[in-house]
């Protein structure tokens, strides 16, 4: 998968902030970080990762430390395609073989500018660390053996993919799009 403009499939790096999206984009980043022992992932409401190296208890929705990226360093284009209200946001997490997909939408209100973090809402509150809204999957809800590794300290894989644009709803977006079905 890639970026798609004008019906051309683009190299990494053609795309311009010019240029407009299409109906349909499809755009990927990939941002590792690692569990802390701290990790307690239980907030009913989101989930967060952070390019920061402490974590505390306080921060029951923290799931990861140490990010390769916060939300001001996901590429142009893929902050571009995010901030639109069509944009449907498939996030995978993968730890020692343990992974889960949780789906989100995208907003024309998500500025996506936060130094450090990334944080995904079952609500639909935006701020600038705001990735994804009305997502399936919060802190609480992640797989106890996920958790564990996560605690001990375990590098996290996250691999998020966006696509905007063409579908009637989210039901079949999710059908035709998730880039990670269940086997």
């Amino acid at each position: 998968m890639g970026i798609i403009m004008n019906g051309v499939p683009l190299r990494s790096g053609q795309f311009r902030s010019d240029m407009t999206l299409t109906e349909r984009t499809i755009l990927t980043e990939t941002i590792r970080c690692r569990g802390h022992r701290n990790v307690l992932s239980l907030h009913p409401g989101t989930f967060m990762i952070t390019k920061d190296l402490h974590l505390t208890c306080k921060g029951d929705c923290i799931i990861a430390i140490g990010a390769d990226k916060g939300a001001a360093d996901l590429s142009p284009a893929f902050r571009k395609a995010l901030s639109t209200d069509d944009a449907i946001l498939f996030t995978k997490l993968t730890c020692r073989g343990i992974s889960v997909t949780a789906l989100s939408c995208g907003s024309a209100g998500m500025t996506l500018l936060h130094p450090t973090d990334l944080v995904w809402r079952k609500s639909t509150y935006v701020c600038g660390r705001t990735v994804g809204i009305g997502s399936d999957l919060a802190a609480k809800d992640l797989p106890c053996e996920l958790v564990d590794y996560l605690r001990n300290g375990e590098e996290l894989l996250v691999e998020m993919t966006v696509s905007t644009g063409g579908y009637e709803g989210h039901d079949q977006a999710t059908a035709a799009l998730n880039p990670f079905p269940a086997s």
